[in-house]
């Protein structure tokens, strides 16, 4: 059966966002996306030597410009640097006390690892070092801006401390949508990091209100997906600023697949390569069709009431009590108990565009099933819409890599 606008997923309620491109960590274990390094930070000692080079030309500087006021929370201390590399960036707040933060992988600028607190002025000192061990100092201070009276609200799909299935995007979701000329700078403000090292990108739905990271293949089990979404003060474009960072720390399980043939009338479910278990279904009849497709499962309900009379009036709405329900669209595609219908498992389509499965399949693959677990529809007539859930599987990573709005390495085309 279809049910529209019934579960609500829960999320964490953020603003702004960004980022994209990959990259392996120092130790070789950890993959940074768009992420900061940790070679350089806040606590790092600094370096000492001759204060200029005599054979080669050191040259430095360093925003946000000396006296700047009225400065993003987010602000990041941004490098200028010939000769030489930045190898210690120092920033304090008007208390004189530290404040913490990491080098971009890429070297050209130094992250607060929190948004800056607001009308406060803070002082910064970066230095540079020439291979000959010669540095240069540089430095700044600057004075942020009070609280934005518009922000831009975000949710992050994901959470500490859960294991998800190996299909698991991270999502961001935007409200509202961020217009394409204000991704990029979003984009450089999303970190992820996969342990084991996995390569990964942002990829954007049309309309801005979705961003998706994923890698070209699923994540491997036993993988640490490592989040932060550093939006807080961030513009994200129209006047709108990020209201707040949120971050998760989250693992992968065991692979978990479901495959559903509607020509067969059956889903084949495989664990870790192997089938393991196949079961009738009934999928939507022709006037409700089953949207063809990649999906994953976005939600778990062991009990709850299906209910469209509201949208489509009393007459021809319905109202059922569903139990063991997996949302796979937000459009209201699931995978559920349909008692009802078991005589037509396998037979003959007359669901309202969910999977219909006997109670005691139903039963059996929600005790096994985790949010993230892929779930692929193939035969039907109708066509699994982009953003109808979380699709970034539907798109080939050929194509799922376009809708970044940084550049991507060739080595990830």
């Amino acid at each position: 059966m279809r049910r529209t606008l019934v579960a609500v997923m829960a999320m964490a309620v953020i603003t702004p966002v960004a980022l994209a491109a990959c990259g392996k960590g120092d130790d070789g274990d950890s993959a940074w996306v768009g992420t900061p390094s940790a070679s350089a930070s806040a606590s790092a000692p600094a370096v000492t030597g001759r204060e200029e080079s005599a054979t080669v030309p050191v040259s430095l500087a360093v925003t946000p410009a000396t006296g700047k006021t009225e400065v993003p929370v987010s602000a990041e201390i941004g490098f200028k640097v010939a000769g030489a590399k930045v190898t210690t960036v120092t920033l304090k707040d008007s208390a004189g006390k530290a404040v913490a933060g990491t080098l971009r992988e890429d070297g050209s600028a130094w992250v607060p690892s929190a948004p800056l607190k607001t009308k406060q002025k803070y002082a910064a000192s970066v230095v540079a070092t020439a291979e000959d061990g010669s540095t240069k100092t540089a430095a700044t201070t600057f004075t942020t801006m009070g609280k934005p009276g518009k922000r831009t609200g975000t949710g992050l799909y994901l959470f500490d401390d859960h294991t998800y299935g190996v299909a698991m995007p991270v999502v961001v979701e935007f409200s509202p949508g961020i217009k394409k000329a204000d991704r990029a700078a979003v984009q450089r403000r999303m970190f992820v990091t996969t342990t084991p090292a996995q390569p990964g990108v942002w990829s954007w739905t049309p309309n801005g209100t979705q961003a998706y990271y994923r890698g070209p293949e699923f994540w491997q089990s036993g993988t640490t997906l490592k989040v932060r979404i550093g939006l807080g003060g961030l513009p994200t474009g129209s006047g709108r600023y990020g209201d707040r960072d949120r971050s998760a720390t989250a693992k992968i399980g065991r692979r978990f697949e479901m495959k559903v043939d509607n020509a067969s009338k059956k889903m084949t479910v495989v664990q870790d390569g192997k089938a393991i278990k196949t079961m009738p279904v009934s999928l939507g009849k022709k006037s409700t069709p089953s949207s063809s497709g990649t999906m994953v499962v976005m939600e778990k309900k062991a009990e709850t009431v299906f209910d469209t009379t509201a949208e489509l009036g009393p007459e021809d709405g319905y109202r059922t009590e569903i139990q063991f329900a997996q949302r796979l669209t937000w459009s209201g595609q699931y995978i559920h108990s349909a008692p009802w219908s078991v005589g037509d498992q396998g037979r003959r389509n007359v669901s309202h565009g969910c999977v219909n499965v006997a109670p005691g399949n139903a039963r059996w693959l929600f005790d096994r099933t985790l949010i993230g677990d892929p779930v692929t529809v193939k035969g039907t007539s109708d066509k699994l819409s982009y953003g109808n859930g979380w699709t970034p599987w539907d798109k080939p990573w050929s194509e799922f890599v376009k809708g970044s709005a940084l550049p991507v390495p060739a080595s990830l085309k």
